[in-house]
């Protein structure tokens, strides 16, 4: 018969209350410095680019709006 107690606990998990390596910690900090400079550039452009108010063909040249 197998032990009960061969279930993890707390204590046991390697990443458990301050215990986890540099190399995990300096991982997590690069993934979430990577994700804001993406959602960085995303505003950016975003805000940036400005949307084309033409109105019209080129047989019926509407009313050109664009500043």
């Amino acid at each position: 018969m197998s032990d009960i107690n061969n279930e993890p606990s707390n204590d046991k998990i390697e990443d458990y209350n301050g215990k986890e390596s540099t190399e995990k910690r300096n991982i997590v900090r690069l993934v979430i410095i990577v994700c804001l400079v993406v959602a960085a550039c995303l505003a950016y452009l975003k805000t940036t680019s400005l949307p084309n108010d033409y109105v019209g063909t080129e047989k019926n040249p509407g009313i050109n709006i664009s500043k």
